[in-house]
C-alpha cells in the first residue's frame, strides 16, 4: 500500500500489493495503457485476486484515488501541527509537498497529473476534493485573522498553492530539474508578495479604526 510518511505493513497484504503494482504502472504507463493481467503480473497474485478485492482496473484506480486523496489530507493535518500563523500552515505544506514529490514520486504523481475523470467519470473534479477544499479554508481563516488581504478566496489559493502545485507538475514533467526545495525561498516570495497584510497597512487599518472611534 502506497503512503506518504508511514511503511507499508511487511508482508503486505494481497490487496496493498495490488494497490501498490497499480499506482507503479499507472503512473508509468498511463492508466489506459494498462491491463489486469499487468497489474496481476507486477503484483504476483492471481486474476482472482484483483476481482475479488477490486472488481476489476478501475477499481483499483478508484481505491487508490481516495486512499491517496486521503494522504494529502494527512500531509495538511501534518503541516499544520503546531503552526501558529498560517503564513507558517501554508509554507509546511508546501515544503511536505515538494519533499514528496522527489521521495515519493508516484503517490504525487498519481493526485497531480492524471486525468481523473478517466476513471471517476461521475465524480466532481480534483479541485472540489477534501485537502483542495481545505486549501481554500486555510487561506479563508488567514483573511478572517487578518493576516491575508481581502479578496476571493480562489484568487488568494490559487495564488499561494496554485504556484506550488504548477511547480510540481513542472518538475513531474521533467522541465524542472533541480530538486524542488531548492526553489522553496523563491516560491514563498513570489506567492506571498501579493496578498499579505504589509505592517504599514496594519497601522493604516489600526488608525481607521481608532477614527472610526472617535
Amino acid at each position: 500500500m502506497p503512503y506518504l510518511n508511514r511503511a507499508a505493513p511487511d508482508p503486505e497484504p494481497i490487496d496493498c500489493r495490488i494497490l501498490t503494482a497499480g499506482l507503479i504502472l499507472f503512473v508509468e504507463d498511463g492508466y489506459h495503457n494498462v491491463s489486469v493481467h499487468d497489474i496481476q503480473k507486477k503484483a504476483n497474485v492471481s486474476i482472482g485476486s484483483i476481482y475479488k478485492h477490486f472488481g476489476g482496473k478501475e477499481g483499483i484506480a478508484k481505491k487508490l484515488y481516495y486512499h491517496l486523496l486521503n494522504e494529502i489530507d494527512e500531509l495538511i493535518n501534518q503541516a499544520s501541527k503546531d503552526k501558529s500563523t498560517i503564513q507558517e500552515k501554508s509554507e509546511e505544506i508546501i515544503r511536505l509537498l515538494f519533499t514528496y514529490t522527489e521521495t515519493e514520486r508516484n503517490i504525487i504523481a498519481f493526485i497531480f497529473q492524471p486525468n481523473h475523470q478517466d476513471f471517476l467519470p461521475d465524480e466532481p473534479p480534483i479541485c472540489s476534493a477534501s485537502p483542495f477544499r481545505r486549501l481554500r479554508e486555510i487561506i479563508r481563516e488567514g483573511m478572517d485573522r487578518g493576516e491575508i488581504r481581502e479578496m476571493s478566496t480562489e484568487v488568494a489559493a490559487s495564488t499561494i498553492f496554485g504556484v506550488a502545485i504548477r511547480m510540481v507538475q513542472l518538475r513531474l514533467d521533467g522541465i524542472v530539474e533541480n530538486p524542488l526545495p531548492t526553489y522553496l525561498d523563491e516560491v514563498f516570495d513570489a506567492s506571498w508578495n501579493g496578498i499579505l497584510i504589509k505592517s504599514d497597512e496594519i497601522n493604516n487599518q489600526e488608525a481607521d479604526g481608532l477614527v472610526a472611534q472617535l
